[in-house]
């Protein structure tokens, strides 16, 4: 097969394919005593695996998942397809407390008091500057200590921070997070939410379907080279 013959089936490049091949995704191609790339089945097998892991893990999970099994290292990208499925339940759990939220805005049960800068950035995976960031467009409003001046975040602060994130992660812009931050605080105005909220429950079995339709080409795949 020649790249273009890859190509074709995904609506890609030719320079495309060639690329996924360099950066480890495909399987290396053999080569005509003219240099030119030749591929197999096994890269078919391979670049649908890829193609259908990106939608439900993102492009950096599926290539290193990729890197993974072309190494022969397969442990090693189980894991991370199951970090990548433990990721996916956090987030419906933070969209069940935001609904908690939304409706008496009680605590959520993961706040623990208050925190600083740095502990909450590491413990959101994100660095101190977006905490400021989102300070400066009004997602988090901590307070300040009078004698050091450090930022201290509450449990509300935090609950806060984790609604900004995780609807960052879904592809909402800080301008889109503000008001519902604003409402989670002021208990007022749920009805504007739903339509949010639904949309937030659709983004994530969207995910899960996804996810579903990769692994059945990664294990497509996994069985290709069981084969060879």
């Amino acid at each position: 097969m020649r790249p273009v013959d890859l190509a074709r089936e995904h609506g890609l490049s030719t320079q495309a394919v060639r690329n996924y091949e360099d950066a480890g995704i495909l399987p290396t191609a053999e080569r005509t005593v003219h240099g030119y790339r030749t591929y197999t089945p096994l890269h078919a097998h391979a670049l649908r695996a890829f193609v259908a892991l990106v939608p439900g893990h993102g492009h950096r999970t599926a290539t290193s998942v990729m890197r993974a099994v072309n190494r022969g290292a397969v442990d090693d990208a189980l894991r991370l397809i199951d970090d990548s499925h433990g990721r996916l339940l956090d987030d419906r759990r933070t969209l069940q407390a935001v609904e908690a939220a939304l409706r008496d805005l009680a605590p959520m049960p993961q706040e623990r008091g208050d925190t600083f800068i740095g502990p909450l950035a590491r413990r959101l995976g994100i660095r101190p500057a977006t905490l400021r960031k989102w300070e400066n467009a009004g997602l988090v409003r901590p307070r300040r200590d009078p004698q050091t001046g450090y930022r201290v975040y509450s449990a509300a602060d935090v609950r806060d921070a984790r609604l900004a994130h995780q609807l960052r992660r879904g592809g909402y812009l800080l301008e889109q997070i503000a008001p519902l931050i604003a409402q989670v605080r002021s208990a007022g105005g749920v009805a504007p939410l739903e339509a949010t909220l639904r949309e937030w429950q659709a983004r994530l079995s969207a995910r899960g379907r996804a996810m579903l339709r990769g692994a059945a080409e990664l294990d497509a795949y996994l069985r290709a080279r069981a084969r060879v």
